[in-house]
């Protein structure tokens, strides 16, 4: 009686977290690829996972689908999506991760599993389980209302401040005069100037031309014709054009 009162409690917990969390995003990205398979798109997992996000109420889309303007100027209105399998030699086990604009996991769903022997239905099944916990949390995206405290960052590199909420602000950064140069990495780039001597470590991220910066609570991305670094300082969030060749 005691582990079910714990854990009714432990979900109550889990899933008001969530929803107060992901109701602040508004679409989802979903790579086309997921790390655990070899092909993109394999057993048609990914555009499932994209069906199955856009049921659930968000606005999923492909990482090379063209994004809304929107998009493109609130980068953190943006959930990017993975599977983690858990798979051993009996079930097939999945579980949904969320990430947001810094990389941190905002959601987890519990363990999807399957017992079916053939893999696209395992996977397909294994994956629906798992979407299930979405039901648990009304996902619906709210926008944050400036009155609210809630701040949502927006970076505009035309004007040299530009107030977002009550609490933050968009500063731009003229571009640095340094060249940078871009070397291929197994899972991105690393920034080199002339010297040469690395300046960056850039991760890939599910969202094309977006990538995190290793070591640092910071995106680059490309914007227009321009590549962007997004930091925060404070409740500032800051944004500085890089010259960068690939």
């Amino acid at each position: 009686m005691k582990k079910i009162i714990l854990l009714l409690v432990a979900t109550i917990c889990f899933s008001s977290f969530a929803q107060t969390s992901l109701n602040d995003y508004k679409y989802v990205v979903v790579p086309n690829k997921f790390d655990f398979l070899k092909e993109s798109n394999q057993y048609q997992l990914n555009e499932l996972t994209k069906f199955l996000f856009n049921k659930k109420g968000f606005t999923a889309m492909m990482e090379d689908e063209d994004m809304p303007e929107e998009m493109e100027i609130n980068r953190c209105l943006i959930l990017t999506s993975s599977i983690k399998e858990e798979s051993n030699m009996f079930t097939t086990k999945l579980i949904v991760v969320l990430k947001d604009c810094r990389n941190k996991v905002v959601y987890e769903t519990a363990i999807g599993s399957s017992r079916e022997k053939d893999f696209k239905k395992a996977y397909h099944e294994a994956l629906r389980d798992a979407f299930n916990s979405f039901d648990t949390v009304n996902y619906k995206y709210e926008q944050p209302d400036v009155n609210s405290g809630i701040a949502t960052p927006v970076a505009e590199a035309t004007v040299p401040a530009t107030a977002v909420t009550s609490n933050v602000v968009s500063q731009a950064v003229a571009p640095t005069s340094n060249m940078l140069y871009a070397q291929p990495t197994a899972n991105g780039y690393q920034l080199v100037d002339s010297t040469p001597k690395v300046v960056y470590k850039l991760k890939k991220s599910s969202v094309k031309d977006m990538y995190f910066v290793e070591g640092k609570q910071a995106t680059v991305r490309k914007k227009g014709d321009q590549w962007v670094i997004e930091y925060y300082e404070g409740d500032t969030l800051k944004e500085e054009v890089l010259n960068v060749k690939f």
